[in-house]
């Protein structure tokens, strides 16, 4: 990432225009001012992206073209022999990032008190439109789209035995996966449920099925009406979340509320800190008493905020819900039902394979032919400007691998795979945190390995 571009970051987040302060005294007005007001400090003073960089530039990445599309992937492979792949899909508003903190207790899991036989060789993708994923250039990528893209991409990698798991909207790829069946998914694990009935669905997304102002007020009856009531609490954590800000208003209108979160870094943080009321106080927390919970630190928080407006992607990540509404409105309008999961998808090694990505280092290395698959850039070339942005942005992709020693410090990967502006389990702003030892135990079960 440009020195430019981390200086115009903190120039931007230093000239907020702040609001007047809330006129109540807890969260029920939205993200309080002295937490945005310390946020800010930090981010401009004292946060160190570089760092960031450096964790990320540490693993291999990888860049392959999946149905039109440029997909950004990290694959870690395991030392231990016989590891099961796991292909895991990050949330909003998450990112890669979130999940390097399981990296180690899965690839290497004798290092972290657990046995070889639990290891896990791992397939980290960046959702299309999040972090160093391209965005898509047409209407269409649904969650379904992205999970046939996922079966494609662990079919090149050479798996014909994997699993899959994902939280928040990534869960809703993974559970696409699960219907989808595609040759060689052994199972699924997910720490959200995405699979509310499609009334539902419908009525939290609305669309032409009901009338302007009222879905909001269908989507709560609906789920109250669907949800366990023996766990009130539960209920009633179910009801506001499906209430947020972002859940209303990015299905219906992404590009909207695109054009203030790409314009300030502050508005953006905001954003994504008002997600859900405990991952709020907790964030709140760590910024303003310095009590973290337990990764959600400054650092980490700040990390995937960092990365959305760096890479430029607060709109089109956004998107993915305006899609996943799309679909449900269609499918309930329709009076159909989500494919079942006897619906197999053509298997990816019945089809002719453009390419297979490269390993980077001395790993185990997977079949491979000529590519187009590239692995992460770790440098740039010199910063130019976007004809519709002032300013400074990324140059081109090159062809080196961000895991290449020679190219880590300030050409890292943070300087290279994006389109934007430049360049777990442990932290995810408001989703379940993944649990490596509960992914283990649920993947490990009888019948699925």
């Amino acid at each position: 990432m440009p020195d430019e571009v981390i200086a115009d970051l903190r120039r931007r987040v230093a000239a907020t225009c702040w609001p007047s302060k809330e006129l109540v005294t807890d969260g029920s007005q939205g993200v309080q001012l002295a937490t945005m007001q310390e946020l800010a400090r930090y981010w401009a003073t004292d946060y160190d992206w570089r760092a960031c960089e450096a964790r990320l530039n540490a693993l291999p990445q990888f860049q392959t073209e999946v149905d039109g599309i440029g997909i950004h992937f990290i694959h870690v492979k395991s030392r231990h022999e016989n590891a099961l792949p796991l292909i895991i899909t990050h949330g909003w508003p998450g990112s890669v990032i979130e999940l390097l903190g399981v990296v180690g207790p899965l690839t290497d899991p004798t290092a972290y008190g657990g046995s070889a036989e639990d290891a896990f060789d791992l397939v980290l993708p960046s959702l299309p439109g999040y972090g160093f994923s391209a965005a898509p250039t047409e209407a269409g990528w649904d969650p379904d789209r992205v999970a046939r893209a996922w079966a494609e991409l662990m079919s090149r990698l050479g798996y014909t035995r994997y699993v899959a798991q994902g939280g928040d909207i990534g869960a809703s790829v993974t559970d696409a996966m699960g219907r989808l069946a595609p040759d060689g998914l052994l199972g699924i694990h997910l720490n959200f449920l995405p699979a509310f009935p499609t009334d539902v669905l419908a009525a939290v997304f609305g669309g032409s099925l009901l009338r302007a102002g009222l879905f909001k007020r269908v989507a709560v009856a609906v789920l109250a009406a669907h949800a366990e009531k023996q766990q009130p609490t539960a209920l009633d954590a179910l009801v506001a979340l499906w209430k947020r800000g972002y859940i209303v208003e990015m299905p219906e209108h992404p590009q909207t509320i695109g054009y203030a979160l790409t314009d300030t870094p502050v508005g953006l943080a905001a954003w994504m800190l008002d997600h859900d009321a405990d991952s709020y106080q907790k964030i709140s927390r760590a910024f303003l008493d310095g009590r973290p919970a337990g990764g959600l630190t400054r650092d980490r928080v700040v990390d995937n905020i960092t990365l959305y407006w760096l890479t430029g992607t607060a709109t089109s990540s956004a998107r993915l819900y305006w899609e996943t509404g799309r679909t449900a409105v269609a499918a309930a309008a329709a009076g159909q039902k989500p494919p079942n999961s006897r619906s197999r998808s053509p298997s990816p090694s019945s089809r002719a394979r453009s390419s297979r990505p490269r390993a980077a280092g001395p790993r185990r290395s997977t079949p491979s032919s000529s590519t187009s698959t590239r692995p992460g850039r770790a440098v740039t070339s010199p910063p130019g400007k976007s004809p519709n942005c002032s300013r400074p942005r990324s140059g081109r992709h090159s062809n080196r691998c961000a895991n290449d020693s020679r190219h880590l410090g300030d050409q890292g990967l943070g300087q290279a795979p994006s389109r934007g502006r430049g360049g777990a389990g442990e932290v995810c702003l408001g989703c379940p945190r993944l649990d490596h030892r509960q992914l283990v135990m649920t993947m490990r079960k009888p019948g699925i390995t």
